[in-house]
């Protein structure tokens, strides 16, 4: 993708007819949202009617259940997700009409150009935890910002904001290089793994995009300087360093023994008393990452203090959905086997009797890609329920499934539907159980319908 493309600047303008196909999607949604308010005509479609596209609807702009060629009429120009491909109808219109189509992130791009601060959050784990951080913090900041997660967040009571201050922040991904559409004023880098091995051919291909990402912030770049994969990406660029080792700019000292609470330093001296709600090493260092770009940002440590305190996880992030025959249910939106090893480790300094793991890999690609890191983590619940992959935009041409799993984890329980894992769960359940359902697909209906 052409980071200095603007040809959709020109769309994005008063009283422009925009279509946006996926418009119930995550970041979709908030874009329709943001267009909006902004005073273009929006319209958009998306295969399945669900609150998303309630809410559009009762916002006044109009969606179509389906796609269909006929819904883009009227377009001045399309926007598309990037799960969207040219053989859907709309899209293939849109181009047979001479209809301009433009990616989200372009959108995005052109928005963020018009906020004094655009932060971007951008990593292979902890995304979203982090923005809702940094959100959590600039509102106890009073700086009344733009917001877009890829998340629901309580304190929002959405995924989104449409604020009136001169700040914008955006979770950003790096899927199919969306997130060099982007034009940061400050860049968070908070890992680098490998991970969608259906776009990109590997680590050295994923740090090459990250370090772009990083060149083209253009006041400050804040990254792990504790992940030896983000380290050798930007060698030789000028960064801020965060994390747990002395030796990073920012980095927590007097750390409690369930990592929930830490003196922020940076450059050396004090900034702020940090205490969370939320468990794990991984979350210590996202809440560095929040902290460290406050700092940046000329933030009061007090407002990064009483931020964070008030940050209890965003949904689907070990969230607590209830409790059924004495164990506690959480839902989780790990899909990678590094997110796996960090919610597990979270749990555990829970306290639980047992660990029952309910898990739905996301997409064939990355479950053939990295299965044998996916074996390593599947052996460590006391209990594994096995759903079927979730295919997301992909089709299984690689012939895996869930049940290949059984073959270095015997003692698993696989289910092909998602009913069959709720059955199990309520079999299964005991006073003193933590019951975890993860994944990035829709394992999180299995869980709603054992409290139901």
């Amino acid at each position: 993708m052409d980071h200095m493309n603007h040809a959709i600047q020109q769309y994005m303008r008063p009283g422009k007819r925009v279509h946006l196909v996926g418009i119930g999607g995550v970041s979709m949604r908030p874009l329709g949202l943001v267009l909006q308010e902004m005073g273009l005509i929006v319209s958009g479609s998306d295969m399945n009617a669900s609150v998303s596209t309630d809410e559009l609807i009762s916002k006044g702009i109009h969606v179509d259940i389906g796609h269909r060629s006929e819904n883009i009429i009227g377009a001045e120009c399309v926007i598309r997700t990037a799960a969207v491909h040219n053989d859907n109808p709309e899209i293939a219109a849109a181009r047979a009409a001479g209809i301009p189509v433009f990616e989200r992130a372009q959108a995005w791009g052109v928005i963020m150009q018009q906020y004094h601060n655009a932060i971007c959050v951008a990593g292979t784990h902890g995304k979203t935890t982090t923005s809702s951080m940094i959100a959590h913090v600039l509102m106890a900041a009073q700086m009344d910002p733009t917001v877009m997660i890829g998340g629901y967040l309580p304190l929002l009571n959405a995924g989104n904001r449409v604020g009136n201050g001169d700040t914008i922040l955006l979770e950003s991904c790096e899927y199919c290089d969306s997130f060099l559409n982007f034009f940061p004023t400050l860049a968070v880098i908070l890992n680098i793994e490998e991970d969608h091995l259906d776009y990109f051919s590997g680590l050295a291909d994923i740090q090459k995009s990250f370090r772009t990402f990083a060149e083209i912030s253009r006041d400050f770049v804040i990254a792990n300087g504790d992940d030896a994969n983000t380290v050798a990406a930007l060698d030789g660029l000028d960064y801020v360093t965060f994390g747990i080792n002395a030796k990073n700019r920012v980095h927590a000292e007097n750390i409690s023994d369930d990592w929930r609470s830490f003196d922020v330093i940076c450059d050396g001296k004090f900034y702020t008393h940090v205490d969370l709600a939320i468990y794990g090493h991984h979350n210590t260092l996202n809440a560095l990452a929040a902290a460290g770009a406050s700092w940046l940002m000329g933030i009061a440590g007090e407002a990064v203090s009483e931020g964070l305190a008030g940050f209890h996880g965003a949904g689907r992030r070990m969230e607590f959905k209830g409790k059924f025959n004495g164990a506690d249910l959480y839902d989780d939106y790990a899909h990678h086997p590094s997110e796996l090893a960090a919610t597990l480790e979270s749990v555990k300094a829970m306290g639980y009797k047992r660990i029952v793991f309910a898990f739905q890999p996301h997409t064939y690609t990355r479950t053939k890609a990295l299965y044998d890191d996916f074996v390593t983590q599947l052996k460590k619940p006391d209990v594994l329920i096995l759903a079927e992959i979730y295919a997301a935009r992909e089709r299984n041409t690689i012939g895996i499934s869930s049940r290949d799993f059984l073959k270095q984890i015997p003692d698993a329980i696989y289910c092909e539907t998602l009913p069959q894992v709720t059955e199990q769960l309520r079999r299964i359940a005991q006073p003193g159980d933590v019951i975890l359902t993860v994944g990035a697909g829709d394992i999180y209906r299995a869980g709603e319908a054992l409290l139901k």
